[in-house]
């Protein structure tokens, strides 16, 4: 019940609060302290670089997820109702629909309004690439790809590890995932991040594939062609350097029947309708329709659980 409980919490705080202030913000601090770390490592030799950013990562985890797991074990014992808030509260910071929903909205109306470096400026909240010189279609392309990621990263993927390990599992899985994001990357990161972005692609090697499917369900609901998006998804996924990015983003371009483009990196899904700032919105409705399914899906294994443990 208690799971249950904490699950409906977190999701009702999302929807009706969203983020709260940078400033407390649990996963501006893990950038925080990954920025801070990442100084120690950063042109030393590549095995030294290699374990420092292991040091990093375990480091990492242990300094967020520790003090969750006492909090909670130590209210488990106290109150039950402040068990299941704070879990609700702890649990919410590892996901995020709302703030998503928002940004890319918002870059729709930019585009809208032709308001391009805005447009661009506001995208940098969304992606890691190069923002400065995007044409409309590329910035539409960067936007709908965010949300298709985005609909495994902030919300599959952190649940998942809540059914599996509870609200530590989920917190650990952001922790990674937010290390991957600063430093997984190449470059003067080549080494230092190589081991997060392999236990990230290892986390997200299920998640990602479970967005996919969701997404090419949600197609389907929403009478558009789930079929190609299903076969895009196989045919198109590993076209990207990650070896999870390309499901949900491939199971969108097809089901929109578009073509997702980052220049010189990869093309996902085959030239179909323009890629316009409505197109945003239609993305946005997969992702409400995959997000309101695994949510179902997460409700009914708690259900079971509790059924199963009572």
């Amino acid at each position: 019940m208690a799971l249950l409980l904490i699950f409906s919490i977190a999701l009702a705080i999302d929807l009706v609060l969203g983020e709260p202030p940078r400033v407390i913000h649990p996963v501006v601090w893990m950038g925080k302290v990954a920025s801070f770390l990442e100084k120690g490592g950063i042109g030393r030799p590549p095995l030294a670089q290699l374990l420092y950013g292991l040091g990093i990562t375990l480091v990492t985890i242990g300094f967020f997820v520790a003090p969750a797991y006492f909090i909670l074990f130590y209210l488990k014992g106290l109150s039950f109702a402040a068990y299941v808030i704070v879990g609700a509260v702890f649990l919410k910071f590892t996901f995020s629909l709302k703030e998503l929903r928002r940004v890319a909205l918002e870059i729709k109306r930019l585009l809208l309004k032709e308001e391009l470096d805005k447009a661009r400026f506001e995208l940098r909240s969304l992606v890691s690439r190069n923002t400065q010189n995007l044409p409309k279609p590329l910035l539409v392309s960067a936007t709908v790809e965010s949300v298709a990621e985005n609909t495994g990263d902030s919300f599959v993927a952190p649940l998942f590890f809540f059914l599996l390990f509870g609200v530590p599992g989920a917190i650990a899985y952001r922790v990674v995932n937010t290390l991957d994001a600063m430093i997984g990357y190449h470059g003067k990161y080549e080494y230092l991040g190589k081991f997060v972005t392999k236990l990230d692609d290892v986390l997200n090697f299920i998640p990602a594939r479970l967005s996919a499917l969701l997404l090419v369900l949600a197609a389907f609901l929403s009478r558009r062609d789930a079929r190609r998006s299903w076969q895009t998804a196989l045919s198109n996924h590993s076209r990207t350097e990650s070896p999870n990015a390309g499901w949900p983003m491939a199971a969108v371009a097809g089901a929109l029947n578009v073509q997702l483009e980052k220049k010189e990196h990869y093309k996902l899904g085959k030239v179909g309708v323009p890629l316009i700032p409505d197109t945003i919105d239609a993305s946005l409705r997969l992702m409400q329709i995959a997000v309101l399914g695994w949510a179902l899906i997460c409700f009914i294994v708690g259900v079971v659980y509790f059924v199963h443990t009572t």
